[in-house]
């Protein structure tokens, strides 16, 4: 029985055609991303912005709508509602209310109220702060957590290629946060550090389809000092189309499952981690390989001046 192939063996798509628009195209949508998510802001969550969070039980199921419903008629509609691991079991954070710590402890008061009026037998335990000062350092944590990342991934493929290859990392880092910040500015989806553990995780699936393709125009560099080096980069990046879709596919049937049937809690998660590998996939291959012909990388850019130029002009030719 023959194996499933997603990508015949022999392939050749020239990708490198397009590059100069894809390059010009998509990082001036990465700008244009950070310029609006400066303008608009993103929607921070309790873990950034502070507030207080009560847990509510019900002695049966409740509908998240209707709760979502009734919890805004008690005037608190900017209230961030999720199931905690049953579908009697609610967690509700509240915004910091103007005025001293009476007036967050009449906010739980009131809603402890209105729930137990609706839902007679609800059990609302008593509020959780989380201040001000704690989210600013939770916030500052998490971005320089991301910053850092990039760089150690930047430093660490300047190091283990060329100066090029890092370069070509970091703009492909950037392309890929960048779309990610504009989406979640634009949708006004919640920010808190669940979302940074996925544009972590984009990160290291970024990093990861880089790392396999320039490991391959490495090689080919050395075996085929002949060829051009946009035939180069276009010959390795067939070579590892295969084993590109394969692991996107593979990954995206996963997330897309949990984003269709998993719980609303984890929802900005998985549409942060489903977006990054498409956006990952297209940006290892559109911006990563396009950067190093940009940066003047030849077949020639990393051999000594004296090394004879053995291999062939092309797979399979004669040297």
């Amino acid at each position: 029985m023959k194996l499933l192939k997603l990508v015949p063996d022999n392939t050749n798509i020239d990708f490198m055609r397009w590059r100069k628009v894809a390059i010009v195209i998509t990082m001036s949508l990465a700008v244009a991303s950070l310029i609006f998510t400066a303008y608009r802001g993103l929607n921070l969550g309790i873990d950034f912005v502070g507030g207080q969070v009560v847990q509510a039980e019900f002695e049966k199921p409740v509908d998240i709508e209707e709760l979502r419903g009734n919890v805004a008629r008690l005037g608190l509609a900017d209230a961030s509602i999720q199931e905690f691991g049953s579908p009697t079991t609610f967690q509700i954070r509240l915004p910091i209310p103007d005025g001293d710590e009476g007036a967050a402890n009449k906010v739980v008061s009131d809603l402890r109220a209105g729930l137990e009026q609706a839902y007679p037998g609800v059990d609302v335990g008593s509020g959780q702060s989380v201040s001000g000062n704690v989210s600013e350092e939770l916030a500052m944590d998490g971005a320089l957590s991301l910053l850092f990342a990039m760089i150690g991934i930047a430093t660490y493929i300047w190091f283990r290629f060329e100066w090029q290859f890092g370069v070509g990392a970091l703009a492909t880092l950037f392309h890929d946060i960048s779309l990610l910040l504009g989406f979640f500015a634009w949708t006004q989806l919640q920010v808190d550090l669940n979302i940074v553990a996925a544009f972590l995780t984009v990160v290291g699936y970024t990093l990861n389809d880089t790392v396999v393709i320039y490991d391959r125009i490495r090689e080919n560099l050395r075996k085929y000092r002949k060829m051009g080096i946009v035939e180069l980069i276009n010959f390795s990046l067939n070579e590892t189309l295969s084993r590109t879709i394969t692991t996107s596919v593979a990954l995206l049937l996963a997330i897309g499952a949990l984003l269709l049937l998993g719980p609303e809690v984890i929802f900005g998660l998985t549409i942060a981690i489903f977006l990054g590998l498409f956006i990952g996939t297209y940006s290892s291959i559109y911006i990563s390989a396009p950067i190093l012909v940009m940066t003047g990388v030849t077949p020639d850019s990393f051999v000594h001046d004296d090394a004879p130029a053995v291999g062939p002009a092309r797979p399979g030719g004669a040297a």
